[in-house]
């Protein structure tokens, strides 16, 4: 059993606030429904400590993670049959957050001054995105606004999955690769130079080995900041390169040809775009405006203007699939997906399973790749001390074989 921190709205409209013993969040949901509250948030009590992320970030907009918790309840409670602006005002009562608390205020504001949902998130200026914005505007045309936020929820939390997995999955191989760099370092700079002194008091011809591993001892030790120059310099080319369209372009098209790293990102890309076009496609938006909105969360430039250059053609009366077949970088499974969907009519449907089926060859090819960056790595760093080590033993057996 773990202590839990709930929210919750009662029958009588009233917000609240606890603690709760219970061996999960579910069991934490299920006692208060039992009790007739309306639960929103339940997670284990972090024991009232000085949250310094808080006072940090307090002034600054929301985050992700925030946007997709104040989606989540605000389709809860509407769908629990509360008006928007007492749901606003539910969400303002229960915010934790104080950037979340403003941001809520200024909806609620702007709902009872007249204006629409969709007016008041764009207000927001740059914390919601122009999906979830047409989404909400789309839902509130249809009177279905309730089931689109609970849609927007679960993009938002799929989306947030993706990123998160792709995340997780690169901590372990960058630590290896800090720690290896840190030990060959270690080694050249301070361990190895230990024994100059006393090849140079020998008099020896050192092993061409030696004599390697003993130079870049003496570049790190002495040149280290031309080097630290030169990787900053490098940085900031790439990030030059990357940030002018042109160039961008030309390396966007580089990476996507590449066999293995090209196949990964042409399948996050897709996930991406299907989710996010089926999304908008079973909220009542039109494809055309659909790929509008969808192509700007493709990453890849290049792949961007196939979206682009695809929707010029649907526009025409072209199949989806078809045009954008055409660049040769989609995933032949996800047209041929795309183009049941069309066939059968149910294309916002076909584009969801085609997320999910490049959600999980994503996780699938990133384990695959991990696993064996990982004994590769190990593997190059054996070496390298292996040399470092081979090239000392040398030299140290020539001055034996001289005495």
């Amino acid at each position: 059993m773990a202590l839990y921190q709930y929210k919750a709205v009662a029958p009588s409209g009233e917000t609240v606030r606890g603690e709760m013993e219970a061996a999960s969040a579910d069991d934490v949901a299920r006692s208060l429904q039992e009790a007739g509250n309306i639960p929103l948030h339940a997670a284990l009590a972090d024991g009232g400590g000085l949250n310094l992320r808080r006072l940090i970030n307090s002034s600054s907009k929301p985050n992700q993670r925030e946007v997709g918790q104040f989606t989540q309840q605000m389709a809860i409670l509407l769908q629990a049959g509360l008006p928007l602006d007492r749901s606003l005002q539910v969400l303002i009562d229960l915010s934790d957050s104080d950037r979340t608390h403003r941001m809520a205020e200024k909806i609620r504001d702007h709902v009872r001054e007249g204006g629409t949902l969709s007016d008041a998130l764009e207000a927001q200026h740059g914390v919601f995105s122009r999906l979830y914005i047409n989404m909400v505007r789309a839902g509130e045309l249809g009177g279905t606004l309730e089931e689109t936020l609970a849609r927007l929820s679960d993009y938002l939390e799929r989306s947030k999955d993706l990123r998160d997995s792709i995340g997780s999955a690169m901590v372990y191989p960058i630590m290896l690769t800090i720690l290896a760099a840190a030990s060959l370092i270690l080694l050249l700079t301070y361990v190895i130079p230990q024994f100059t002194p006393i090849f140079e008091d020998m008099g020896a011809e050192l092993p061409t080995l030696t004599k390697i591993v003993l130079g870049l001892g003496s570049a790190l030790q002495n040149y280290w900041w031309l080097m630290a120059l030169t990787v900053f310099g490098i940085v900031m080319y790439f990030r030059g390169q990357f940030a002018n369209p042109d160039s961008r372009l030309v390396w966007d098209r580089r990476i996507i040809k590449m066999r293995w790293i090209g196949d990964l990102v042409a399948k996050i890309e897709t996930a991406r775009l299907a989710r996010t076009t089926g999304t908008l496609l079973i909220n009542g938006v039109p494809l055309l405006g659909a790929l509008s909105i969808a192509r700007n969360v493709v990453g890849n430039t290049v792949m961007q203007q196939v979206v682009a250059e695809s929707a010029k053609q649907v526009k025409t009366g072209h199949s989806l699939a078809r045009t954008l077949a055409q660049g040769e970088y989609f995933p032949r499974l996800a047209l041929q997906m795309v183009s049941v969907g069309e066939e059968t009519g149910q294309l916002d449907q076909m584009l969801l399973k085609v997320a999910d089926t490049f959600d999980r060859e994503v996780r699938t090819t990133i384990d695959r790749l991990m696993s064996l960056f990982v004994p590769v790595m190990t593997l190059v760093l054996a070496v390298m001390i292996g040399l470092i080590v081979m090239s000392v033993l040398l030299a140290i057996l020539g001055i034996n074989e001289l005495v």
